[in-house]
């Protein structure tokens, strides 16, 4: 048998970390029904997960310089599995809502240190696609959660299934980190080639409060930061209430997963574009506008336009895919434009940093609109003004970019 290249087991981590993300959309229909959670409350478990990234994620980075980035993916990845464990034998919404903070501490364990090993394993001629591909390990783990979440839960009553649910993706990150820890080797500093507008790393590179200075007086660093959280905002805050929205709309459990899946799943086909596409020397510029146009427009065309219901749903399928395009580019530009090779730790964090904080306003604030108007109509409000900001940014990053010697 052929053995799996360390970078799939890395973005494979990635996945599961993702499945502890959008394990819960397809979860709260039942848990509103056991614990009585409402619609706030739910975009407030959607967002609660991103705690830890929204405050930790630079220091984070730090640490992972420090420590490594193959131990700090392992820490990370049993830290899931016990507050997956834990969260699944709470007996009330404190226990599962404490245990959603920890899961949000190991998922940022598993996710920063990824793009890093990534550069250490492969050639650089292909990193811009496997950054890429890496890029979709989000809508990826969502769909597979959407997908196999209301089937799981379905082999068990209502105030079991959904902790059966939480159980076995703990069981699976304690597997997976067993075969991170055998196959991705310990010592990767012989890989850590800098980037093409990197300064070497050496003895001699700034450590500590250095190196978040270095990466904090970086322009292009807080440009993608902040370019991330108008994307993942608007993401999260679309597909993770489809479940509730079809459900209200009164559609089958089991159709509901399939739309729901489908629509997290296409998003890694932007990602995988994104790598692609800059690796034929399409502009980033191009990639960015593309995608916050699509979800800016998809989403009005889903919620606020006058349209048939299959029209709608494509144009989430729109959003989700074409919005793909973003993490794809974001990722590799954060690799380019962190200060040095010894800040690519802390860049990804100050980028995850703003992720998470997006992720964290994004469900709420979309709860909120549609519970102020009594619908879901004016939604695209919300959304349409983080494709409007993002696509601002977009555009400061490509003419720092075109200063480049």
């Amino acid at each position: 048998m052929k053995a799996v290249h360390p970078a799939s087991l890395v973005i494979a981590a990635g996945v599961v970390a993702a499945l502890h993300v959008g394990k819960l959309p397809p979860a709260l229909p039942a848990l509103q029904q056991v614990l009585g959670v409402s619609l706030v409350q739910a975009g407030f478990l959607l967002a609660l997960f991103q705690l830890a990234g929204m405050t930790l994620g630079l220091p984070a980075g730090l640490l992972i310089q420090r420590y490594g980035p193959r131990r700090s993916m392992l820490a990370g990845l049993l830290l899931l599995s016990l507050a997956s464990a834990l969260g699944g034998a709470a007996q009330g919404a404190t226990g599962l809502l404490a245990s959603r903070v920890f899961e949000g501490l190991g998922f940022l364990c598993v996710v920063l240190p990824a793009p890093g090993l990534l550069r250490a394993l492969v050639p650089p001629g292909r990193l811009s696609r496997t950054l890429g591909a890496w890029g979709a390990y989000m809508p990826l783990g969502a769909a597979l959660a959407m997908l196999l979440g209301p089937w799981v839960m379905a082999q068990a009553d209502v105030a079991w299934g959904w902790r059966v649910w939480w159980w076995l993706l703990s069981a699976l990150s304690v597997l997976l980190a067993a075969w991170v820890c055998r196959s991705v080797p310990a010592d990767l500093s012989r890989g850590m080639a800098p980037s093409r507008t990197s300064s070497p790393v050496t003895r001699h590179s700034p450590v500590g409060p250095g190196l978040l200075r270095l990466t904090l007086r970086s322009r292009g660093v807080w440009l993608v930061a902040l370019c991330f959280s108008m994307y993942s905002g608007q993401w999260l805050a679309v597909v993770g209430f489809l479940p509730s929205i079809y459900a209200q709309a009164g559609l089958a459990p089991s159709l509901t997963a399939w739309l729901t899946a489908l629509a997290a799943a296409v998003n890694i086909i932007g990602n995988l574009a994104a790598g692609r596409l800059l690796h034929r020397r399409v502009p980033p510029l191009a990639l960015l506008v593309a995608g916050f146009g699509a979800m800016g427009g998809g989403a009005w065309v889903a919620f606020g336009a006058d349209a048939n219901p299959w029209l709608r749903y494509g144009a989430v399928l729109v959003f989700s895919m074409l919005g793909g395009l973003i993490p794809g580019t974001l990722f590799s530009l954060a690799v380019r434009l962190a200060p040095s090779a010894a800040t690519v730790p802390t860049t990804v964090g100050w980028m995850q940093q703003w992720s998470s904080f997006g992720q964290f306003c994004g469900p709420p604030l979309v709860a909120w609109v549609a519970g102020l108007v009594g619908n879901w109509q004016l939604t695209w409000t919300v959304t349409g003004a983080c494709a409007l900001a993002g696509t601002g940014l977009a555009w400061q990053i490509h003419c720092l970019l075109k200063r480049e010697p």
